[in-house]
């Protein structure tokens, strides 16, 4: 007797099932902070592991870091480490204020925490801080990442997702990108529970350090109102991972009767180590307009932004690789590569300054710069982009197989960089 479809679909699904049943039995494992039990399928080296390998090349796709005021990055990482010493899950916490004027906040798995220099000036207070610093600490103590990624695994029915970097393709599109699964991580929306379990939690660990409870209430006010009104753009951050909500507020006001009374808010101390970064907000606005009116096509106009962020601080490298691009747009090469040579001056840290001058380079026939910038990008934060410069350069070099990889690797990375390099790959007889 044979079987139709229909009755084939049940005895295809019962396998299934089964091993999602498995999974729930076996996969639960305590919640470090909570002491309830999660559905979490990897272990804790899970976490270790992909913080230290997606840390850094997240913080580079996400701005760079923001190094022009170490003092501040000082004061972020020294109230973040007086927060997280009282947090149950003991990890080799981490906390970098980087260069976006986005106002946003995330953790990666492992302790692996960064707050956007955008964010630093909406706050009012080192308590609001510790309470910013708290929920995220949270997040990593608690584990929320791998709860996202067992919960993902869970729907493909498999545990074979762990090896996504492994696997062929996919580890091309890591590698050219960068940091897959540390911005997918950063992106992740944890759902209702987590979130006010980090706000909780984070209260405690902030009451614990020193700091009036009370600040995460101002946060969360703060949040609701900046939320109101505001265009989708400047939403993209904090608040598409961490929408604030009235609810939020109430939570922690309930919370706040359960904690000690008294603590540290910091208002003064706070204003005065965020003093530099409200003196040049202006010239960080002006950039902002500057790329706005370069992406609309208006040169002019933009460089005049451009010139006026500068006027403001010499120091930003940003502000002189706008200068850059615009002239690039010009087909000025030159003064291309003069702008960013300024830029690299001043920041050698960030990927995409070596990485505009390796293309200009290249179109100035300096081979050799070109290469060794192309390079030092790569080494910063593997792109498509990247690799298919450097494809292009070794080819016209007449190095035919260095050039056949790093085309092969950008082919990988999807889109129109990816489209071009497989074009150029068959040009040169590669399937």
């Amino acid at each position: 007797m044979q079987l139709n479809n229909k009755s084939k679909q049940p005895m295809r699904i019962m396998p299934a099932l089964l091993a999602i049943s498995l999974l729930w039995l076996t996969g639960c494992a305590t919640n470090p902070v909570t002491g309830r039990s999660n559905l979490i399928l990897v272990p804790q080296s899970w976490d270790q592991q992909i913080g230290a390998q997606q840390y850094q090349p997240s913080l580079q796709g996400q701005g760079g870091e923001y190094d022009i005021d170490p003092v501040l990055s000082e004061y972020v990482n020294g109230v973040g480490q007086k927060v997280a010493q009282h947090a149950e899950n003991q990890l080799e916490y981490e906390f970098t204020v980087l260069n976006s004027s986005v106002p946003n906040a995330w953790a990666l798995p492992g302790g692996k925490i960064a707050i956007n220099r955008g964010l630093l000036t909406e706050l009012n207070s080192e308590a609001e801080l510790a309470a910013v610093l708290g929920h995220e600490v949270t997040h990593s103590a608690a584990r929320h990442g791998a709860q996202a990624q067992s919960r993902g695994m869970l729907l493909q029915g498999t545990v074979a997702a762990t090896s996504i970097a492994l696997r062929g393709k996919e580890y091309g599109q890591i590698a050219t990108i960068g940091a897959g699964l540390g911005a997918q991580l950063i992106t992740t929306r944890y759902g209702r529970d987590a979130e006010l379990e980090s706000d909780y939690h984070g209260m405690r660990y902030m009451s614990a350090a020193g700091y009036n409870p009370t600040g995460a209430i101002d946060l969360q006010q703060t949040f609701v109102r900046l939320s109101e009104g505001r265009n989708q753009s400047w939403l993209n951050g904090l608040f598409a991972s961490h929408p604030p909500s009235p609810e939020r507020v109430e939570k922690n006001r309930r919370t706040a009767t359960e904690l000690p009374d008294g603590g540290e808010l910091g208002r003064q101390r706070y204003q005065q180590k965020i003093a530099y970064i409200k003196r040049v907000e202006p010239a960080y606005d002006a950039y902002q307009k500057g790329q706005k009116a370069a992406q609309e096509g208006d040169l002019d106009a933009a460089d005049r932004f451009a010139q006026q962020a500068i006027r403001i601080e010499d120091k930003e490298a940003r502000f002189h690789a706008l200068r850059g691009d615009i002239a690039a747009s010009r087909d000025n090469l030159r003064g291309a590569e003069r702008h960013y040579n300024q830029a690299i001056s001043r920041d050698n840290n960030w990927f995409y300054l070596p990485l505009r001058r390796g293309i200009i380079r290249q179109r100035m026939e300096k081979l050799s710069g070109a290469r060794s910038d192309l390079q030092n990008s790569l080494q910063k934060l593997p792109t498509g982009v990247g690799f298919y410069q450097l494809g292009l350069l070794e080819k016209r070099a007449g190095n035919r197989q260095q050039a056949i990889q790093h085309l092969q690797t950008a082919s990988q990375a999807g889109g129109d960089v990816g489209q071009r390099a497989a074009t150029e790959l068959q040009q040169m007889g590669v399937n």
